[in-house]
């Protein structure tokens, strides 16, 4: 069930196709899922890209309850992790890229120095 208002987050149906074979399944027994994993997914990303609070949630969305619970579960067990790897694999593969980057760069911003006396120090980590 797709939400009866479309928001600029909600997931296009070719987006929706290469997320919703990665959603976990629901939980063997008990009752089967009764939740829209679609619905779920647009209302967290609304959420993020909003930065609304979780309770502010447009009603047209599952129970704010129901959405931070996936929200906080996936994340607990690196769903979010799997799914950006995922793309990013696709995105490698799809401009003619090998999956493992071949390549990495940091910039003088990126990396911190102490300076001292003119020397450059080297903190090392303590062990106790």
């Amino acid at each position: 069930m797709k939400s009866l208002t479309a928001y600029e987050t909600d997931l296009s149906d070719a987006e929706w196709a290469i997320l919703e074979p990665m959603i976990p399944p629901a939980k063997p027994g008990g009752h089967p899922r009764t939740t829209d994993m679609r619905a779920v997914c647009n209302g967290i990303y609304y959420q993020l890209k909003t930065g609304c609070q979780w309770a502010m949630l447009p009603h047209d969305f599952p129970p704010s309850s129901t959405v931070y619970s996936y929200y906080r579960k996936w994340q607990r067990h690196g769903v979010w992790e799997r799914l950006n790897l995922r793309l990013l694999e696709q995105c490698r593969l799809q401009s003619g890229k090998s999956l493992e980057p071949s390549v990495i760069a940091a910039d003088s911003q990126s990396v911190k120095t102490t300076e001292k006396r003119g020397k450059s120090t080297v903190l090392t980590e303590v062990r106790r």
